[in-house]
C-alpha cells in the first residue's frame, strides 16, 4: 500500500470535519446476553468474539469512523476481581486484533483503549507506580497491534488522566482523552471541566473532552465550559439516558413509579424507561456542534440506531441511513396516494 492509498489518520479527519467513534460495549453486550453486569469485565472478547465483532460491523455499519478495541475495564485490577489475571495479555491482544480486522475491512481507524483504573488514589505513590504500569503494558500491546491513536476515557481525577496520557504520549501516536463527571460538576480532585480539559490540553493531548456519566442535557453544560477554555479538538460521549438537574447522571436516576426492582438504583440493568430516543441524541450533536465539539459518539447504554442518529445529525448518510424511517407508506399513518383509505381514515383511531 502507497503513503496515497493509507486511510486517513484522525488527526487529518479532524482537520477536514468531525470524527465519530461508536462506544457502548458493555452495555449492548450485556444486553445481548454476553457479557455480566457488575463487574463489567470484556470477557466476550475471548468467549464470544463472534458477537463482538457483529457488533463492531454494526456500528460501522451505522456511521462510526473508528472501531475502538473492547478493552475498556480489560485491565489488571479488573481481571484481578473475578481472578482471571492470567488471561489479561490474551483478553487485550484478542480485543485489538478482532477491532483491527473490522478496522481493515472498513477502512476506518483502529483505537486502543485504556480507562479508569479504580486503583488511582491522591497522594499515594504504590498506586500512582500500580497506574502506570497498567497502562504501560496495555498501550504497549495497542501499539504492537497496530492501533491508530489511543484512547484513554472515564477519568475522574484529573491526575490520572495525565498519567494515561503521559503513557500513550510516549508512543507518539495522537491521544484522545475524555473525563467522566459524577454528581459534583468537579473532578474528584475539584477541578472543573474546563480546568481539566485544559490541564490535559496543555498535557499535548490531542483531542479533549467528556464521556459517560451524564446524559445529553447535564452534559452540555460542562461542554459549554471544555470548549470556551480549550483549544484542541474537543469530544462529547454522553450516555444516553434522560439525566436532568436533581439527578445528573445514570447512576443516580431513580424510578419511583418501578416497585419491583432489586435496589432503588435502576443502574445498570432497569434504565429502559430513561432511554434517549434517536431523535434526542441528533438534536445533543447538533446543539454541541455548535458549540465546537468534533469528536462525537455515546457511550454506556448507545446502540448502533444511536450512532447513526450522530451521523445523519452531521449531514452524513452512512449505509445504514438506507433504512432510515419513513413513514409515508405506513399503511394507517402514511401519505402515500397508493394507501387504502379504509385504513388511512382511521390512524385518530389507533
Amino acid at each position: 500500500m502507497t503513503t496515497s492509498d493509507q486511510p486517513k489518520g484522525l488527526l487529518e479527519r479532524l482537520a477536514e470535519g468531525p470524527v465519530i467513534c461508536a462506544e457502548g460495549y458493555l452495555f449492548e453486550l450485556e444486553r445481548r446476553g454476553y457479557l455480566q453486569a457488575g463487574a463489567f469485565v470484556p470477557e466476550a472478547v475471548l468467549d464470544h468474539p463472534d458477537e463482538v465483532r457483529q457488533l463492531h460491523r454494526e456500528f460501522v455499519h451505522a456511521g462510526s469512523d473508528v472501531v475502538e478495541a473492547f478493552t475498556y475495564y480489560g485491565h489488571r485490577e479488573k481481571l484481578r476481581i473475578i481472578g482471571k489475571e492470567h488471561l489479561l495479555e490474551d483478553l487485550n491482544r484478542q480485543a485489538l486484533k478482532i477491532a483491527g480486522g473490522v478496522a481493515a475491512e472498513s477502512g476506518t481507524l483502529l483505537a486502543g483503549n485504556i480507562c479508569n483504573t479504580n486503583l488511582f488514589e491522591p497522594g499515594s505513590n504504590e498506586s500512582l507506580g500500580q497506574v502506570r504500569a497498567m497502562f504501560e503494558e496495555q498501550v504497549g500491546w495497542a501499539v504492537e497491534e497496530g492501533a491508530d491513536f489511543i484512547i484513554g476515557e472515564t477519568f475522574s481525577y484529573t491526575a490520572e488522566a495525565l498519567i494515561a496520557l503521559d503513557v500513550i504520549k510516549q508512543t507518539k501516536l495522537p491521544a484522545v482523552i475524555t473525563m467522566a463527571f459524577h454528581r459534583a460538576d468537579t473532578t474528584r480532585e475539584g477541578h472543573t471541566p474546563g480546568e481539566s480539559c485544559q490541564l490535559i490540553a496543555d498535557g499535548a493531548a490531542d483531542v479533549v473532552g467528556l464521556n459517560c456519566c451524564r446524559g445529553p442535557w447535564t452534559m452540555l453544560p460542562l461542554l459549554e465550559d471544555v470548549c470556551a477554555r480549550v483549544e484542541a479538538h474537543v469530544a462529547a460521549l454522553p450516555v444516553p439516558y434522560r439525566t436532568h438537574a436533581d439527578e445528573p447522571t445514570f447512576q443516580s436516576l431513580r424510578d419511583p413509579g418501578c416497585s419491583c426492582l432489586p435496589s432503588e438504583m435502576p443502574f445498570p440493568t432497569a434504565l429502559d424507561p430513561f432511554t434517549c430516543n434517536r431523535f434526542e441524541i441528533a438534536d445533543f450533536t447538533q446543539k454541541a456542534r455548535d458549540l465546537g465539539v468534533n469528536y462525537f459518539g455515546v457511550c454506556c447504554g448507545g446502540a448502533p440506531h444511536h450512532v447513526r442518529a450522530i451521523a445523519e445529525a452531521l449531514g452524513r448518510t452512512p449505509p445504514a441511513s438506507r433504512y432510515s424511517p419513513d413513514m409515508s407508506k405506513h399503511a394507517f399513518f402514511g401519505t402515500d396516494a397508493s394507501l387504502r383509505a379504509h385504513n388511512t381514515d382511521i390512524n385518530a383511531e389507533i
